[in-house]
């Protein structure tokens, strides 16, 4: 498989914990496809060139590689001598951290296999998504009908601990390592949670996740679609809830993206399309260093007229694609949004296959509204902003819906 083959542009739900919650080329000096029989000669021969090409001095990595291979001695369980190959991931992903973003993130095969059933859509844990906020690890949003939803956690908790291990200064990758298991087994995670003087400890036991995509209901004159993600199903299922509100015969649409913790940028570009004309912006791409970014625009599929009358349902668990396209459409004058500020993941992510077995996620770029907003610095401000209480939950009310209904009957 060719190693600079890339799998696509993704926006990334954080460490994709549905817990169950993306350059090949030249590393350390050498070509990662000259890995093999070659790789034993490179550490063990001392005549070896131990410079690369940008004339950074690799003696200390080549010496400190050497030395671990020729001299450790494990002296607890949790030591092992490993192989050359572990040495070499264990390398890369070190290299990677070093930068500093909790989304670029090396996956070995193990992970990276696991990544991928991940973004499959059916998988075992918890589910929910985990994100890092002021580096604390906090719930994006648990996935409905998951046994993290049903044990009560919400948007905005903070991870405390994982089967006792402090969740402080962890990454959202060990987190997801920690969390993921096997359905029926339990794992015990300790939340910090707004209002609550008490941390919440919950025993949560993991089970087979299966993704759903989307809800439809009718409330009165009000059609409501309630979109869960935007993976690959995702798009064809909004264009399917469309044309059932098109037969309807309604004029009133909310757009639930409520705890939507992204997906697919594609997704989100075409469901915009059906809202706004050919050639509108949807959202663009900062790439840093003056170079140019991409726009992404409108397909313009525009399926409505001027009766259409339009609410976006927000809060903090909405991120990344759900931030695009509620952004777009705010902006384009298309819907109002209602409720509180969004997550803020507005970096793009793209998954690129290093060897068959192995990825790199790596950010590069953020993300822009149409009139040029940083979605990762500010999130998205609701037109109207209505909080829940847990006073609102306990009785069954949302006020959020209610003043959506209010706005769509005054526009």
């Amino acid at each position: 498989m060719d190693n600079n083959l890339k799998l696509g542009k993704f926006l990334l739900i954080f460490g994709t914990i549905f817990v169950l919650v993306f350059g090949a080329g030249m590393y350390l000096g050498l070509k990662i496809s000259d890995f093999g029989q070659e790789k034993i000669v490179f550490v063990n021969n001392s005549e070896i060139d131990k410079t690369s090409t940008t004339s950074i001095n690799l003696t200390p990595f080549w010496d400190v590689w050497k030395t671990l291979d020729q001299r450790f001695v494990p002296t607890i369980k949790s030591s092992k001598k490993i192989d050359n190959q572990e040495k070499l991931w264990g390398a890369i992903k070190g290299m990677t951290d070093a930068y500093g973003d909790p989304y670029t993130v090396f996956m070995p095969p193990e992970e990276s296999k696991d990544f991928e059933n991940d973004i499959s859509g059916n998988f075992e844990g918890v589910g929910m998504e985990i994100g890092i906020r002021n580096n604390i690890l906090v719930v994006v949003s648990p996935l409905k009908g998951t046994p993290a939803y049903k044990a009560g956690v919400k948007s905005g908790d903070q991870i405390i601990t994982i089967d006792g291990k402090s969740a402080e200064g962890m990454s959202v990758d060990k987190a997801v390592k920690l969390i993921r298991g096997e359905a029926g087994t339990i794992v015990e995670i300790k939340f910090s949670r707004e209002g609550s003087t008490k941390p919440l400890e919950l025993k949560i036991t993991r089970g087979v996740i299966n993704v759903p995509t989307l809800d439809t209901e009718t409330k009165g004159d009000i059609f409501v679609i309630k979109l869960y993600n935007f993976y690959a199903p995702s798009a064809d299922a909004f264009k399917n809830s469309l044309r059932e509100f098109v037969e309807s015969g309604k004029h009133k649409l909310v757009l639930d993206l409520r705890g939507n913790p992204g997906g697919y940028l594609e997704s989100a570009v075409d469901m915009a399309s059906w809202f706004l004309s050919m050639g509108k912006v949807v959202v663009s791409e900062n790439l840093g260093n003056n170079v140019e970014g991409k726009i992404y625009r409108s397909k313009g599929y525009d399926v409505f007229n001027n009766q259409l009358k339009m609410v976006i349902l927000i809060d903090g668990g909405s991120a990344s694609a759900s931030e695009i396209l509620a952004g777009a459409l705010q902006e384009h004058g298309k819907a109002k949004l209602v409720g509180t500020k969004t997550f803020g993941k507005g970096s793009v992510q793209e998954l690129i296959k290093i060897t068959p077995d192995t990825s790199l996620k790596i950010t590069i770029a953020r993300w822009l509204t149409p009139k040029g907003n940083s979605i990762s610095e500010n999130g998205l401000t609701p037109d109207y902003e209505v909080k829940i209480t847990e006073k609102d939950l306990k009785d069954e009310k949302d006020p959020q819906f209610d003043k959506a209904v209010d706005v769509l009957n005054n526009l």
